[in-house]
């Protein structure tokens, strides 16, 4: 709605629908006096609100976050500085003391790996035997009031998947008169934009033009999408995606039947093209792990849930309530997955699934996977400006999770390389550190990775599993040269700290798209019970 002007004493509200719902109508009679309702066409009534206010939304998509919780202001000068320090302290002491230094990192890495793997273990096992009834009821009667449902999808530079994002869009089991698709684009975006003046919409999607600002992100894009959006559920898509066909159905099931502090719900995520090449199969086999056991596990074990960002539905009141995404931070996800948890909700994984395009070309994987490494050491400092405060709001046990999760994660791709020098160990090479640590300790740290390894093996094998396609697992192998390539990732985004914080390395779809969606049907999923029978 949009107060336009006062005539006759009475103020004139164009609005797309004469029947206003009554609380509107006497909030607007409340701010304005008596009012007139003038009908007004949707793209009329849109243009005329962006030129009002398009300037302002579009300052505020930057700046929702509050300033304590958000990483705009971070400072590359004091990050260099930290940087420089600590190359500089790590050089100053292996020139007096290089065993005890080495035994002191190679001990860091040992405990971080042991840390992660028994995450991992203890993740699959809260998964393998959870209860029957704890399990997601698939075909659960739907409500008789369906919520107004607002799916963002946040597109940039994607000619190629325009088309195919309303197909599969329209393939969703939803009312449609409850359903607000918002194909969000960016103005300078012109290719995209002509993609989707080409197609003929249906009235349930809706095109929002992203005004220019200070900088270019997803999470800004959908900070400003969201006022513009209907609904009191908000869902995200990316471009690629082709979601389960009764996905929202569940979802909005699941949030009638949870308490109003479960405020997210993430989906589980696939891909629909692991024959490509072994990268694709070896991103298919994490990915298993991630959505099908590690997330599941987190929750069940009580951890603070690092959201993905796609396959992702928010109640819109617990969204505002903290800020909505962080517009600099270039993982938005995992970072409101941390905020949402410390203003005290909870996020549950729903088993949906929604398949996706596998990044499966080197380079390209090594930048998408540098971003997100990035956004993790970034989203790390920011909760770490206060730790007391994080502590008294997580409480000890989920602060441990984040430890874990974050400095974790960045440790263990950080230490890799020292890691890898125990396979020289097991071949019956010498090792560097040979004289200067003894060969006990050599050999205990040489078992300990290489029980990490079978077990991480194992995890996957049954991740896979789980998701129909046991054949991946013969691939785990590939595993020991696909995660070096993380390593390489976090050192190039570790060193984009120093003067590109918030450059978004964009990856680019379609390039295995599908040609059809009947090629992008789900896998067959089996329950933890059915893989533990078998």
């Amino acid at each position: 709605v949009l107060p336009w002007r006062r005539v006759g004493g009475a103020t004139v509200v164009l609005c797309t629908d004469v029947d206003l719902p009554a609380p509107l109508r006497r909030t607007l009679t409340e701010a304005f006096g008596p009012i007139r309702i003038g009908l007004c066409g949707p793209q009329t009534l849109d243009a005329a609100l962006m030129s009002v206010r398009g300037p302002t939304l579009a300052r505020m998509a930057e700046t929702r976050v509050p300033l304590h919780h958000s990483c705009r202001n971070w400072n590359v000068t004091r990050a260099r500085r930290f940087g420089w320090a600590v190359l500089l302290t790590l050089g100053a002491l292996i020139l007096p003391a290089p065993a005890a230094l080495m035994l002191g990192l190679l001990g860091w890495a040992c405990l971080v790996l042991v840390l992660n793997t028994s995450l991992k273990l203890a993740a699959a096992l809260a998964v393998l035997f959870r209860s029957e009834r704890e399990q997601t009821v698939a075909n659960a009667p739907i409500l008789a009031r369906f919520p107004v449902v607002s799916v963002l999808v946040p597109l940039y530079k994607e000619t190629q998947v325009a088309r195919t994002i309303i197909r599969r869009m329209d393939a969703l089991e939803y009312p449609r008169d409850k359903l607000d698709v918002c194909l969000v684009v960016e103005d300078d975006d012109a290719l995209t934009r002509t993609a989707l003046e080409d197609l003929d919409l249906p009235d349930w999607a809706q095109v929002i033009e992203v005004p220019a600002g200070t900088i270019r992100t997803k999470p800004r894009a959908l900070n400003f999408a969201m006022s513009r959006a209907r609904g009191s559920i908000i869902g995200i898509y990316d471009a690629e995606d082709a979601p389960e066909a009764r996905q929202i159905c569940k979802v909005v099931q699941r949030f009638a039947e949870r308490p109003s502090e479960v405020a997210c719900l993430q989906g589980q995520l696939d891909y629909y093209n692991p024959k490509s090449n072994w990268i694709a199969r070896c991103f298919t086999l994490e990915y298993a792990t991630w959505f099908r056991l590690i997330l599941p596990g987190m929750q069940r074990l009580g951890l603070v849930i690092p959201l993905g960002g796609t396959t992702l539905f928010l109640r819109r009141d617990a969204i505002e309530k903290v800020g909505g995404w962080d517009a600099h931070n270039v993982t938005e996800d995992a970072d409101l997955g941390v905020r949402l948890a410390r203003a005290g909700y909870r996020t549950e994984v729903i088993e949906t699934v929604t398949m996706e395009e596998a990044n499966a070309r080197l380079w390209p994987w090594v930048k998408q996977r540098s971003r997100w490494l990035k956004g993790y050491a970034v989203t790390y400092a920011v909760h770490m400006r206060a730790p007391r405060q994080l502590l008294a709001e997580l409480g000890l046990w989920r602060f441990f999770g984040v430890q874990l999760l974050f400095l974790g994660t960045l440790s263990a791709f950080v230490m890799a390389p020292l890691l890898w020098s125990f396979w020289l160990v097991l071949l019956g090479l010498p090792h560097p550190m040979t004289g200067l640590i003894s060969g006990d300790t050599l050999r205990m740290m040489a078992l300990i990775f290489v029980g990490s390894e079978v077990i991480s093996l194992a995890i996957a094998a049954y991740a896979v599993r789980r998701a129909g396609r046991p054949w991946l697992a013969l691939w785990g192998p590939c595993l020991q040269v696909y995660f070096p390539l993380a390593t390489l990732a976090v050192y190039k985004g570790l060193a984009e700290l120093w003067n590109r914080p918030f450059y978004w390395d964009k990856t680019e779809h379609g390039v295995h798209q599908a040609p059809h969606d009947t090629d992008v049907s789900q896998p067959p999923q089996l329950s933890a019970h059915q893989v533990a029978a078998e």
